[in-house]
């Protein structure tokens, strides 16, 4: 059990460091934020090792795991895009102008 809560704050500050680290607003929660961190630090040990930097039973270490986490965060960026932050306002003032 303690190895599934060390997972999610692991990950919930890995996010926080992520999102700090990188520019911009991010609609991401609290929620959100933890999944990146555990998504980031899942693909940066991941990479370390296809790369050979990790053995078979190494874990991604802080800094890499931060960096995953900013590489999932540039992804989401590029998926999503910027168009739903900072806009201001909702579907229902873009049909009420468009009228």
């Amino acid at each position: 059990m303690m190895g599934i809560i060390g997972w999610i704050v692991f990950g919930f500050v890995v996010g926080l460091i992520a999102r700090a680290l990188m520019p911009g607003r991010d609609p991401l929660g609290l929620i959100g934020t933890t999944v990146l961190g555990i998504v980031g630090a899942l693909i940066a040990g991941w990479l370390g090792q296809a790369f050979g930097w990790y053995g078979p039973n190494d874990g991604a270490g802080f800094v890499s795991a931060t960096l995953g986490a900013i590489i999932v965060l540039a992804l989401y960026h590029l998926a999503v895009g910027r168009r739903a932050v900072g806009r201001g306002g909702s579907v229902r003032d873009d049909f009420r102008d468009a009228a």
